[in-house]
């Protein structure tokens, strides 16, 4: 499957372009790319635009490394079937009751798509029968509870366009979201795109809580587009709102899942070398929970999805993604001896020296070195602190217990976690208010996740991952540009958990 001609890709903020163009750093995981003669003049200032085979090698590349990402308002509008710009595809939405939220989500789709409303057993189903009729809807009543996945799929079996929109009801979809991410699917690996979930307005949301939840939600995976893997910054995207090509979806979504199984479908998307694109461009409001009780089941229900996940996805699911220097240097400041600064500055020395002769030739490889090693290690204090605060936190309280070594860590960790995120002030929230929304939500979520390992009887989706750095990934593209050496691996920055998205629909 190759790239069209006119597709165009833009580098990533993060990416840097060294030795006069000839080489670029970053991705993720991070990694050098050496440019041959003949790929060099294919990038233009920090663009590819696809114009032959040579640069549609390039531009996929640099789409698989995450050095690049597609420049999505640079490409032609989606045409639909008849050659039109009317998207060609169907809007399918499960609503379990809330037929308030499911007509103020009608109201704002588009006149003339099709609209499949899946009411999964309401308690009142005569409400949302008369919605979905006042707005033209088709309406699939079912007469049990499947949950979500069964919901999406039984919608899904009633698609005839070649994509699909999957939104819950809770959600409000501003015209140009849908049209925007249906052009990703320019590239034809590409099996679905997501937008931004951002929070919505509403009287409720203006208490504390719910300023938490506009800067810290579940389903909101931040500013920067990208692409969904495992282990990378965006490993998962929620399926509040879905653009996906039908036939890339088999079966769709696992109905054994009652959480996770947006995770679970991106995983499996990801396995079989299809893309998932993540566009923030773009944004789709979703209605938090904001009363606490409610708010705090949710997020434990959300780590309840952590085993059932593991044990599909098992490389996929770690609390934390460490390379061994970086495993090594978190565990040096945890035991707080004498020796543990010189140990930690001892190891990150060596990995600043490594990354450094891998850079040979690049200019300047010691700066670069040294600012890849630093980011390296305060991700890795950072997934650390999340171990003690939200992963580990039952273990937490009995080494607090007994051991003082135990507490000075986890006060640290717990003032450390609010100072790197430093975003109470976005939402006029005080790093109080915002530091007790953000203990709360650990003791949730972790919660949920330990009530999901004693049931499966596993760790599995308790134990961190040390993955080794590498060293010699070299790779040279049939017919386009030369790939060098891979830079050492760090830890994934800002890596997050994978949560499963709202459940309310």
């Amino acid at each position: 499957m190759t790239l069209p001609h006119g597709f165009e890709v833009t580098l990533d903020r993060s990416t840097r372009v060294l030795d006069g163009g000839r080489v670029l750093l970053g991705g993720s995981p991070v990694r050098l790319v050496r440019l041959g003669a003949r790929a060099r003049p294919l990038l233009s200032g920090r663009t590819v635009r696809v114009r032959d085979a040579a640069g549609a090698v390039l531009a996929d590349r640099l789409l698989e490394t995450g050095l690049a990402h597609p420049a999505v308002h640079a490409l032609p509008p989606h045409a639909g079937p008849d050659g039109g710009e009317e998207p060609s595809c169907t809007y399918v939405i499960p609503v379990r009751d809330r037929p308030r939220e499911l007509a103020r989500l009608l109201a704002g789709l588009p006149e003339r798509s099709p609209v499949v409303v899946v009411d999964d057993a309401s308690r009142r189903p005569g409400l949302v029968a008369a919605v979905a009729a006042e707005h033209g809807a088709r309406l699939l009543p079912l007469t049990a509870n499947v949950g979500p996945a069964g919901a999406r799929n039984a919608g899904l079996r009633l698609v005839t366009t070649p994509y699909v929109v999957f939104v819950d009801s809770d959600i409000v979809l501003p015209r140009a979201t849908v049209p925007t991410l249906l052009r990703h699917f320019a590239d034809p690996r590409v099996a679905m795109a997501v937008p931004r979930i951002t929070g919505l307005a509403t009287p409720a949301s203006s208490g504390w809580l719910g300023r938490y939840e506009r800067i810290r939600s579940s389903l909101d995976l931040g500013a920067e587009p990208a692409p969904v893997r495992p282990g990378t910054p965006v490993s998962w995207v929620p399926s509040a709102c879905v653009v996906a090509r039908v036939d890339a979806l088999g079966d769709g979504f696992d109905t054994r899942l009652r959480v996770g199984e947006d995770v679970d479908l991106c995983w499996r998307l990801v396995r079989d070398g299809r893309r998932v694109r993540y566009e923030p461009s773009v944004e789709a409001a979703h209605e938090h929970r904001v009363a606490l009780r409610d708010w705090f089941r949710r997020k434990a229900v959300y780590g309840t999805g952590a085993h059932p996940l593991a044990e599909r996805h098992p490389r996929n699911i770690a609390p934390a993604v460490l390379a061994p220097w970086s495993a090594g240097l978190v565990v040096a400041l945890a035991a707080q001896r004498r020796w543990s600064l010189p140990v930690a500055a001892g190891l990150c020395t060596v990995a600043a020296a490594r990354i450094a002769d891998t850079l040979r030739g690049t200019g300047q490889p010691v700066r670069h070195a040294a600012r890849l090693t630093a980011g390296g290690a305060v991700s890795a204090v950072a997934q650390g602190s999340a171990l003690l605060t939200r992963h580990w936190w039952p273990l937490t309280v009995l080494g607090c217990l007994a051991s003082s070594r135990v507490r000075r860590a986890t006060a640290v960790a717990a003032v450390l976690d609010i100072a790197l995120e430093r975003r109470w002030d976005e939402a006029g929230l005080d790093p109080l208010r915002y530091g007790i929304a953000r203990r709360l939500d650990d003791l949730a979520y972790g919660s949920g996740v330990w009530i999901s390992a004693v049931k499966g009887r596993s760790t599995a989706a308790l134990r961190p991952r040390i993955v080794p750095a590498r060293t010699s990934a070299r790779h040279q593209p049939r017919r386009g540009p030369r790939a060098g050496a891979g830079v050492p691996r760090p830890p994934a920055p800002g890596a997050r958990d994978p949560r499963a998205p709202d459940g309310r629909r």
